[in-house]
C-alpha cells in the first residue's frame, strides 16, 4: 500500500497543478475580437479570460466534490443563469460591478472547493447561479459582431466543456480517494481567483 502510494504521488501532484497549468493557455484580457463566425467566437471566449476558465473549472470541480444530483444540477444552473445574465447585456440593461464579481467569482468558489464546503443542493446552485449572471453579461457585453444567438451557443459550448473538465478531473480523484488533492486544486483556483481580484481592483 506505502509503495503504491509513492507512485502515485507524483500523479496527484500534477492533477492539483492541472488549474494552473491550464490556466497559463489563457489571460486575464478579454479580447473583443475573434476570427471566425459567431459561434467560434463564444466558444473561444471562455478559454480566453483567466477569470471565466477558472471559474467554470471550478463549478464542475465542486459539483463532483458535492457529489450525487450535485454533479448535474450545480452545472445546469450555472449555465442557465449565464443565459440569464447575457440576456440581460443584450438589452443593454446596466448591472454593476460585473468585473469584479467575476474575479470574485473564482476566489469565492476555490474557497469553497479547498474547504470541501457543504451547503444545501440549493444554496449550491444559487451560489454559481448567482456568479453566472455576471459571467454571462460579461460575455455579450464582449461579444463582436455577428450573431448573438449562434455566440450564445458558442460560449455555453465552451462553458459546458469547462464544466466537464471541472467534473471529470473531481470525480478522477474522488474515485482515486483523494479528497486532499480535490481541496489543493480548490486552493490553487483560490489563489488564481485572488491574483484576478487584484487585478481588477488594482
Amino acid at each position: 500500500m506505502i509503495r503504491s502510494m509513492t507512485r502515485t504521488r507524483p500523479l496527484l501532484c500534477l492533477i492539483a497543478l492541472i488549474p494552473c497549468a491550464l490556466c497559463g493557455t489563457a489571460t486575464f484580457a478579454h479580447p473583443t475580437q475573434f476570427e471566425g463566425d459567431a459561434f467560434r467566437a463564444g466558444l473561444l471566449h471562455p478559454f480566453t479570460g483567466l477569470d471565466h476558465f477558472l471559474a467554470m473549472l471550478a463549478v464542475g470541480l465542486w459539483a463532483a466534490q458535492l457529489g450525487r444530483t450535485a454533479r448535474w444540477i450545480v452545472p445546469t444552473a450555472f449555465i442557465s443563469a449565464m443565459l440569464i445574465g447575457g440576456a440581460i447585456a443584450s438589452v443593454a440593461s446596466p448591472l454593476p460591478l460585473v468585473e469584479v464579481s467575476v474575479a470574485g467569482s473564482v476566489l469565492v468558489l476555490g474557497l469553497l472547493i479547498a474547504f470541501a464546503a457543504r451547503v444545501p443542493l440549493v444554496a449550491a446552485a444559487a451560489v454559481v447561479g448567482l456568479f453566472a449572471i455576471f459571467h454571462g453579461y460579461a460575455h455579450v457585453t464582449e461579444a463582436p459582431s455577428g450573431s448573438l444567438a449562434g455566440y450564445a451557443g458558442g460560449f455555453v459550448t465552451g462553458t459546458l466543456a469547462l464544466h466537464l473538465l471541472g467534473l471529470a478531473i473531481g470525480l478522477a480523484l474522488s474515485r482515486m480517494q483523494q479528497p486532499r488533492v480535490i481541496r489543493a486544486c480548490g486552493a490553487a483556483v483560490a489563489f488564481a481567483g485572488l491574483w484576478c481580484c487584484l487585478m481588477v481592483l488594482g
